[in-house]
């Protein structure tokens, strides 16, 4: 896919806006993970070396209105002051007299961070007056935020029909690296989904249902295709409604000749602790109380196995209650499989916001994998449609 690279525009001494993702965790006035902070930094840099105003904006969660102070991107302009030793100029507002006082200031090499755009309902409804009056405060517009690339907002798409749009560092290494899934792929390929809930995962094994070759499920859903099969599964999380949803994703999969793989075993519990008594079980009818927290150790074996034969791997979801110590084998046994196959010359794409939080607490480098997708709903949406509404008003 060729979108327009920011490398190739005319950037000396110009005032460019920047869609950067800095939704970020903050708790108490502090950032708890710095990641997207980190991702930014490539295309940031080469802005200043260009010597450019650099006019950052982003939101941050989905506040209810301009009085949401919790949402407030004023710590992140703190933090980031922080990681790149310079004073980052904040305004109060993104657009308006705040945003251009502030931003009319910045001279060359300087940086500036707007207020949250989703301090304005206008952001999301794409408002075609909105989209201009933050146009207004740039020269040229450049999206490295791949993370809200799948939004059709003001600041995502109506912003490009006024400014010269281009793709930033970030954009640039995500579209080039899950574009791979659909032009160089290599067999087998085994799609890795795990998390709570099926529908986020529905129409990525449907579209994947031509070209994987395994569909390893774990984490809350495999239990709604266990209970689905008929097994009575405690107190365990189990979406009753989406049965037929299961059923279905099972009858597609067969019809196309393919692998479904479900835990065979799992550690149970009856309580979600860093203390919690567990056990290993097989039994497809658990007793009253005992919940499916995590794959059990034939199952993780078993990943593994198929894992170590792939060529191509897309991972997203963790495979049990990771935030938990008890319950986090079964993912860290599927990270390091996974790590194992790239380093022996497997691609891998890992994704989504609780995978990545997964890696860290299991302190697994992101370097051990052939790409880390920054966009959890985004890498969904991509690896299905092949291209994202903020990606196609940058195509060349």
């Amino acid at each position: 896919m060729n979108i327009k690279n920011y490398l190739d525009a005319e950037l000396k001494n110009k005032t460019v806006i920047v869609r950067v993702d800095f939704n970020v965790p903050i708790k108490a006035g502090k950032i708890s993970d710095k990641t997207r902070l980190i991702e930014s930094l490539p295309t940031i840099k080469y802005l200043l070396k260009q010597k450019c105003k650099i006019i950052l904006i982003s939101h941050l969660g989905r506040p209810e209105s301009k009085t949401d102070t919790a949402l407030s991107l004023a710590p992140i302009a703190r933090a980031l002051s922080h990681i790149l030793l310079r004073k980052i100029y904040f305004a109060t507002d993104c657009v308006g007299p705040e945003a251009e006082r502030v931003c009319n200031k910045l001279k060359s090499g300087q940086i500036a961070l707007l207020e949250n755009l989703r301090f304005h309902a206008e952001e999301e409804q794409n408002d075609d007056k909105f989209a201009k009056q933050l146009a207004l405060l740039g020269d040229i517009y450049i999206n490295d935020a791949f993370g809200t690339a799948h939004r059709a907002h003001a600041s995502t798409v109506g912003i490009t029909r006024y400014l010269p749009s281009y793709a930033g560092s970030l954009m640039l290494r995500e579209v080039e690296n899950l574009g791979k899934l659909f032009h160089r792929v290599e067999y087998p390929f085994v799609l890795i989904m795990g998390g709570a809930k099926i529908d986020t995962k529905i129409d990525i094994i449907t579209s994947f249902a031509g070209k994987a070759d395994y569909f390893l499920i774990g984490g809350g859903i495999a239990n709604t295709f266990l209970a689905s099969r008929g097994h009575k599964l405690g107190g365990s999380l189990v979406e009753d409604a989406k049965y037929k949803t299961a059923q279905s994703i099972t009858d597609l999969l067969l019809r196309k000749h393919k692998n479904l793989v479900l835990p065979s075993d799992y550690r149970v519990a009856r309580k979600i602790s860093n203390f919690a008594l567990t056990t290993n079980s097989k039994d497809p009818n658990l007793k009253k109380g005992l919940k499916i927290l995590d794959i059990g150790q034939d199952s993780a074996k078993q990943f593994s196995s198929i894992i170590s034969r792939a060529k191509t791997i897309v991972w997203n979801g963790p495979m049990g209650v990771y935030e938990s110590r008890p319950f986090r084998r079964g993912t860290q046994i599927i990270a390091k499989a996974i790590a194992t196959a790239t380093q022996n010359g497997a691609f891998s794409v890992i994704g989504g916001g609780d995978t990545l939080d997964a890696l860290k607490i299991l302190g697994i480098s992101h370097k051990k994998f052939s790409h880390v997708s920054t966009g959890g709903g985004a890498m969904l949406e991509f690896i299905e449609k092949g291209s994202l509404p903020g990606i196609d008003v940058l195509k060349d």
